[in-house]
């Protein structure tokens, strides 16, 4: 790693503690500064790590995430734009699927695969994502629709991320699927939050657990890159 590429992960750092100060100091107005510069440090260290093969599926894919991250972190600064902020998390998930799907070995046929195995070892992600839409059902009202597909497609990436193991090195996978799991946390937080009621401290939690998983789901690309195949 470059020493001058590890500069973008201290503006990562620095963009994400001083929001995390913003949201505690309920200075909201400030946010529109340090927000969108957390994604748009990880945008440029994945982007100069990545020159060489920057042509692939697997980079398009994961600079794709990072940019509708950034658009989507930046509509969610407005309640009125919410909606929109969830548009764009959608394509987040539909090119972290993706790259998450070509980070590993060729996935065996379909006509190989258990699908009762599979099933209820996913179980406890499908009973989480099911507690919650529970819980905020009531409150959904017009989001109903557009909060469901939501819930589908970060299920899809969370269980995308989980079913690599094995088929990629193991640092690789378990930097992936702990991005996926706080990715999902964070999710939940603002969902619970928004639609259930509110949670004390939840503008901290979601940043650092959305931060965390950004972090974590790019540095598990990078070793995917480094060291592609299983020892």
């Amino acid at each position: 790693m470059k020493k001058k590429n590890i500069l973008w992960l201290y503006l990562f750092l620095f963009a994400t503690l001083t929001d995390i100060a913003f949201i505690i100091e309920q200075k909201q107005d400030l946010r529109f500064y340090s927000k969108p510069l957390i994604i748009a440090g990880l945008i440029s260290y994945f982007y100069h790590i990545t020159k060489p093969i920057s042509s692939t599926l697997l980079v398009k894919a994961i600079i794709g995430a990072l940019i509708f991250s950034l658009l989507g972190d930046i509509l969610l600064l407005w309640d009125h734009l919410f909606i929109y902020g969830i548009g764009a998390f959608l394509l987040v998930h539909v090119c972290y699927i993706i790259g998450f799907k070509v980070a590993q070995k060729a996935s065996e046929s379909i006509l190989n695969v258990n699908f009762i195995k599979t099933f209820f070892i996913n179980l406890p992600i499908y009973f989480l994502a099911a507690f919650t839409f529970y819980m905020i059902n009531p409150n959904l009202g017009a989001y109903k629709t557009p909060v469901i597909v939501y819930i589908i497609l970060i299920v899809s990436m969370l269980t995308t991320a989980r079913e690599r193991f094995g088929k990629c090195n193991p640092a690789s996978f378990w930097q992936v699927f702990i991005g996926a799991c706080l990715f999902f946390v964070s999710n939940g937080v603002i969902a619970l939050d928004k639609f259930y009621q509110p949670i004390p401290d939840a503008g901290i939690i979601v940043m650092g657990t959305y931060a965390i998983a950004q972090l974590m789901i790019v540095m598990g690309i990078r070793s995917h890159i480094i060291q592609p195949t299983l020892k």
